[in-house]
């Protein structure tokens, strides 16, 4: 198929774009990095065409939760305004497929763990918010115009392969922040030490972004073959705290990472941890890189050769 991948340019979607064109699809990227805005229908609408695009990857958004808290506005503009045109766009031009980047910040402090795609719907910040509204537009539209969508509800995008990995401007992730802070002999910053955790550091279910990529190609398969337009958790279902992943960190780097406790930062959940059940059973997808050795071995891997001299 030839798919037009928004956001291609990204951490996730270069990596998608790359394992997309591994298994026999075309990729077109559409990237703000190119001028080329989400919310430029004309352009859009002409890339579509001239293209004869069959289906769309969707991962363009800002993805800084504590900016989004600062303003709510540029997310809510962007992540979901910026979609309903890319929405409004296929409609105009017959593309029927899509898949969707979205997040488990969708779910905001869970009432159970591991959370179901069915549970709760109550983000803590206008990131999750945007998120869970694009999901609502979503619906409509497999409604009113028949297009087939599965969100995917990523928990914590990690790792690295061979030639890419994870260097947003800023930075604001936890993985590539502590590998950074030991590789550059900074002190590291941890966010909050006072979490009703076994450690009192944040819980999360980290998800290799290759496991991550696998499933949104599992996903394009089904829809094209007659899936109905759906929702799914992609996670490992296992859960670890900021505290272990600095641990790994030290153990894979076999050096010590200095540590400064500042308050939490707000809108950060207390835990995620994914029940994925649904995509095993729906897709057969499973977890293949995930465990939090190769993860981090294999961020590691490429921060250390990419570091900025």
């Amino acid at each position: 198929m030839k798919i037009l991948v928004t956001g291609g340019k990204g951490y996730i979607g270069a990596i998608t774009a790359q394992e997309l064109i591994k298994n026999n699809h075309q990729v077109v990227i559409y990237d703000k990095k190119s001028g080329q805005e989400i919310q430029d229908t004309k352009l859009l609408e002409k890339v579509i065409k001239e293209e004869k695009i069959e289906a769309v990857m969707h991962f363009a958004a800002f993805i800084e939760m504590g900016e989004s808290m600062e303003q709510p506005a540029k997310y809510f503009d962007n992540n979901l305004v910026g979609s309903q045109h890319l929405f409004h766009t296929m409609v105009n031009t017959g593309v029927k497929y899509l898949i969707f980047s979205s997040s488990a910040g969708v779910y905001g402090n869970p009432l159970r763990i591991p959370i179901k795609e069915d549970d709760r719907k109550l983000p803590e910040n206008p990131y999750g918010q945007s998120k869970w509204m694009t999901e609502q537009l979503l619906e409509f539209y497999d409604r009113t115009d028949d297009i087939k969508s599965i969100s995917l509800r990523y928990f914590n995008a990690c790792g690295a392969t061979e030639h890419s990995g994870e260097n947003h401007q800023p930075e604001s992730h936890l993985i590539p922040n502590v590998i950074k802070a030991i590789l550059e002999n900074k002190e590291f910053i941890l966010f909050g030490n006072d979490y009703p955790t076994k450690d009192g550091t944040c819980i999360r279910d980290y998800i290799h972004v290759l496991d991550l990529t696998k499933a949104h190609i599992l996903a394009l398969e089904a829809l094209v073959s007659g899936h109905k337009s759906d929702v799914y958790n992609v996670g490992t279902g296992r859960g670890y705290s900021n505290l272990e992943v600095i641990k790994m960190a030290e153990k894979v780097s076999g050096k010590k990472l200095k540590v400064k406790v500042a308050p939490r930062r707000p809108g950060d959940a207390n835990k995620l941890v994914a029940d994925s059940t649904k995509i095993q059973k729906d897709l057969g997808w499973r977890p293949k890189y995930s465990d939090l050795e190769t993860i981090i071995s294999t961020a590691w891997q490429w921060h250390s050769q990419h570091q900025n001299p």
